[in-house]
């Protein structure tokens, strides 16, 4: 059991992801954008430790619901009036004044793809080849390229877009095995894993799970406290990069896919 002392600096989780807070009883959020009270119970608090800062860095940089191993905590305290306040510490944690709507929309040449790759993923029981060429690393890697030689004069703009392809590197090799994959997908994605252990999955995966991992943008986004600006610059580069895909459609997507060994499919 943990006890939690008056103005103790703790981590809260909501929904799932963490947020700092201090614990008064009637506590004061440490975030100044933004605060609200609510009665948290003890499980949902955790101790302000280096381990914990690393938890919440980790889901507050790629949101993933399927990897959080939230362990739940009970009170053995014989102190049942403490008990019920450890329990019930009101807790003011950060959360966005409103949640900011996200819209990231696919060209309709990308839609036909989505379309096309479900089909022959889920009803034909084809596989897209590993690995592929270019990998997602390389895509990211060549817009790039591209806006450097276009944009070469505004320094800070290509940062921007550095740190942003940086994030969708770290996504992508994040989310891939949790949210990006169909039912069918998923034996050959432990075996390139097993194979592959020292590699990065944005190394051997291409265009067709990166396009998929733009569909769930909007709701990974709307998880994270970025402010309105931010999310607005993030917004646009995303809009650009699917237009840069789109006008490489031919180039980075395949349109040969595997035929499940039926080894496989049994």
């Amino acid at each position: 059991s943990l006890t939690f002392l008056n103005e103790e600096r703790v981590l809260c989780y909501h929904g799932v992801l963490i947020y700092e807070a201090k614990n008064s009883f009637d506590i004061h959020n440490i975030n100044n954008y933004f605060s609200w009270d609510e009665w948290v119970p003890e499980e949902r608090i955790l101790k302000y430790t280096n381990e914990n800062i690393e938890l919440k860095n980790s889901l507050k940089e790629a949101y993933s619901p399927h990897t959080r191993n939230h362990e739940k905590k009970s009170s053995s305290s014989n102190d049942n009036s403490k008990k019920k306040s450890r329990e019930n510490a009101k807790v003011s944690v950060a959360e966005p004044i409103r949640k900011v709507e996200i819209k990231i929309p696919i060209p309709d040449s990308l839609k036909l793809q989505l379309v096309e790759d479900w089909e022959n993923i889920t009803k034909d029981k084809k596989l897209v080849p590993l690995p592929r060429k270019p990998n997602v690393m390389e895509i990211l890697s060549e817009y790039k390229k591209t806006n450097i030689e276009l944009k070469k004069e505004d320094k800070k703009e290509i940062d921007l877009i550095s740190e942003m392809l940086d994030g969708i590197q770290l996504y992508f090799d994040k989310a891939l095995g949790n949210i990006l994959l169909y039912h069918f997908e998923r034996q050959q994605y432990i075996e390139i894993e097993n194979e592959n252990e020292e590699k990065k999955m944005s190394e051997i995966y291409g265009a067709e799970h990166l396009l998929r991992l733009f569909v769930q943008f909007p709701f990974l986004l709307e998880e994270t406290n970025l402010d309105h600006d931010s999310l607005t610059i993030i917004q646009q580069y995303m809009v650009d990069f699917l237009k840069f895909l789109s006008d490489n459609k031919e180039k980075f997507f395949t349109t040969k896919y595997e035929l499940a060994k039926s080894s496989y499919i049994s």
